[in-house]
């Protein structure tokens, strides 16, 4: 049928799609992706490009989280490869990470809430890995995400995974619309029970394997402590807890340890819940306040991508704003400048700059943006 490289994280949604691929006929390469957080050892595997630095990697088991991309990720991704019988190699993108790690630091930094998934797909599982995908001769490239690519009258869409607990289809809405073409997602037509089942009757190791839950580079899942780690030592976002009405409360040691929308881990008792209500990256002063104070009806986004053709004039939607939040009724509107404004009838909590807010028709993913 077709070559497809395959991005493999070792768990058990891209185990199972390497084999629903091979079933359907397809010639299987699957690649891991490396980020540099812990130790590795470089060197060439034979027929691979030159541009591709593969890596061994030491020490498998020292690492172990709930997470991906770790050594003991790439081992478990190895030991499926194995058992399928398809190449596997471990490409080396730390210098792509960079990029990504930067980009987290530098949100968290100016009070902003930075979504490294979202960002990672945009250039490095749908950007950097199409390159690597186009020097070996693939035609397509394959991810385990849960979500959908079907063809309604000649047009490719994006729609929600048939497992709407697991749908992953917010954090691609990044995606260049000239990818969809050569993009496959072999689960996204299946229940997560159906494909732990799949992996259990093909016997393989990660059958029963935790779902990745952390930041792939925050290797302890601290990420307050990440970001002071990474940044200048010089920058200091410590500052104070203020409510609403202006009182100070509190001091906190780093924005970066907070979101919009947080409820625990605020250091303060208020006798009845408190949120945090905004993050002012020019004071440092984390602002927190009751329930009634955290609604948003409205908001604006930037760097927008759309895989439609962009609707004009005011268009009803449904927006989600994270990745764990519902898509709710809205009406949107294209702005100048890749910009997009939303408008809730019913005010939503949690909206953070920094995340992306996502319009949806019905299934069907439209497209989305960067919260202001």
């Amino acid at each position: 049928m077709a070559r497809v490289v395959l991005a493999m994280s070792g768990g058990v949604d891209s185990s199972v799609a390497a084999h629903l691929l091979i079933e359907q006929g397809h010639e299987v390469i699957g690649v891991f992706m490396r980020h540099g957080e812990q130790a590795v050892e470089v060197c060439k595997v034979d027929d691979q490009p030159e541009s591709s630095a593969i890596l061994n990697v030491l020490n498998p088991r020292a690492d172990h989280k709930q997470g991906c991309c770790s050594a003991s990720d790439a081992e478990d991704g190895r030991r499926v490869a194995e058992r399928l019988n398809i190449p596997f190699y471990a490409l080396n993108l730390e210098s792509e990470f960079q990029g990504i790690i930067d980009y987290f630091v530098e949100e968290y930094t100016v009070g902003r809430t930075p979504n490294p998934c979202v960002m990672c797909n945009n250039r490095i599982k749908f950007g950097k890995l199409f390159d690597y995908a186009s020097s070996v001769g693939a035609e397509f490239l394959a991810t385990g995400h849960y979500a959908r690519l079907e063809r309604d009258n000649g047009q490719l869409r994006l729609l929600r995974g048939l497992d709407i607990t697991k749908d992953q289809s917010y954090v691609l809405f990044g995606v260049q619309q000239k990818f969809l073409e050569q993009m496959m997602l072999p689960v996204g037509h299946y229940e997560k029970s159906e494909i732990r089942s799949i992996a259990a009757s093909l016997g393989l190791n990660v059958a029963d394997k935790k779902d990745s839950q952390e930041i792939c580079f925050v290797t302890n899942g601290k990420h307050d402590e990440f970001v002071r780690q990474k940044r200048s030592a010089q920058i200091d976002t410590a500052g104070r807890i203020m409510t609403v009405e202006g009182e100070q409360v509190g001091q906190h040691s780093g924005i970066e340890r907070f979101t919009i929308g947080q409820r625990r881990g605020l250091g303060i008792a208020m006798g009845e819940p408190y949120f945090v209500v905004k993050i002012d990256p020019s004071s440092y002063d984390v602002v927190i306040g009751p329930l009634s104070e955290l609604g948003c009806d409205q908001l604006t986004a930037s760097q927008t991508n759309w895989l439609v053709e962009p609707p004009s004039g005011d268009f009803p939607c449904w927006a989600q704003i994270r990745y764990n939040s519902t898509a709710s009724p809205a009406i949107a509107q294209v702005l100048p400048g890749n910009r997009l404004a939303v408008r809730f009838p019913d005010p939503q909590n949690g909206v953070a700059p920094g995340q992306a807010v996502v319009c949806y028709d019905n299934q069907q993913v439209l497209g989305g943006g960067w919260i202001e």
